[in-house]
């Protein structure tokens, strides 16, 4: 691997570690018993249009085997709830509860203050530079993975 590809190795790998470590860590402070991996589900299923099973596996780049497990983990703590699809019952549709819409208010407020330190402590004048080299790395990984 070159120089720059293992640096910039190195950097990607570290800032998502740092991330993730930093979103545990605000969640323990927050009260919050769940781990990041059912945060980021409940989030999918919030952003989700039509919150299928399969759809919000895809989303997640996950099995719906995978997901049912954790599914079946957030409907026993009451974070979210199954329904049956009116226009056909054998769709299962995923709803969030009260107590998830609390845990992602507070993982919400987490990322902003994430964002806004990131930007003022950074001292970027011009954001688009970073935005246009975030899109292009988010676009470059959706279209290959």
């Amino acid at each position: 691997m070159k120089k720059t590809q293992a640096l910039i190795n190195e950097l990607l790998v570290d800032v998502f570690n740092h991330i993730l470590s930093i979103e545990e860590a605000e969640l323990i402070k927050a009260g919050i018993k769940l781990s990041i991996n059912e945060v980021h589900i409940l989030e999918a299923v919030k952003n989700a249009e039509y919150p299928t099973m399969t759809n919000i596996a895809k989303k997640l780049r996950i099995t719906t085997g995978t997901l049912t497990t954790s599914i079946d983990r957030l409907v026993q703590k009451k974070y979210v709830v199954r329904d049956n699809d009116e226009n056909d019952r054998r769709k299962v549709l995923i709803r969030l509860t009260p107590n998830a819409l609390e845990v992602l208010k507070a993982h919400e407020k987490f990322h902003s203050k994430m964002i806004e330190a990131l930007l003022e402590d950074m001292k970027i004048d011009e954001d688009e530079v970073l935005i246009k080299s975030l899109e292009s790395i988010a676009e470059f990984f959706r279209s290959k993975y």
